[in-house]
């Protein structure tokens, strides 16, 4: 016999601090904070997991401040470039977009809970690319949590989880 699934559950502040302070090894500041939702003049990162049937259980919304901070910080790409990208460019370089990507595939362990689904990175939409709608229509749910965080010598940015 075994025990019931349950879906997949919202991390807690202190667990995506924890883990964002262990990936980018500086303490990353997570306190509450305003939705990150997209528009044109403020492009966003999108992280699309899926459980083991390929189907959408959580997303992860970064705006483009935590997008370069926590890749840069990764990554160990200087600070200022990190912040021209984000004050300046308005977009990502490659070298972010690809730590990025090892951002947001190590910010899936926060899904997988005992009891929930697995859930793995599926695709990483990088801020200023198109979002497909049916992504785009899970972004406002309700059964989110928002966060702004600040990344040591990097900056501010915020990030949103969405349970879909």
């Amino acid at each position: 016999m075994t025990a019931p699934t349950t879906g997949v559950q919202l991390p807690a502040a202190k667990d995506v601090r924890d883990m964002l302070t262990g990936l980018v090894g500086k303490p990353v500041n997570v306190s509450p904070g305003a939705p990150v939702t997209p528009t044109p003049e403020k492009p966003v990162s999108v992280a699309v997991y899926v459980d083991p049937h390929m189907a959408v259980n959580a997303l992860c919304l970064m705006d483009l401040g935590a997008s370069a901070y926590t890749g840069g910080a990764l990554a160990l790409l200087p600070p200022g470039g990190c912040q021209d990208a984000v004050e300046e460019d308005g977009e990502l370089s490659g070298m972010q977009v690809e730590a990025l990507h090892e951002v947001v595939n190590v910010l899936s362990a926060l899904f997988n809970t005992p009891g929930a689904p697995h859930s793995k990175l599926h695709k990483l939409y990088a801020a200023g690319e198109d979002i497909p709608g049916d992504i785009e229509g899970m972004l406002a749910a309700f059964n989110r949590v928002d966060l702004a965080i600040e990344v040591p010598t990097y900056g501010k940015g915020a990030i949103s989880f969405v349970v879909p």
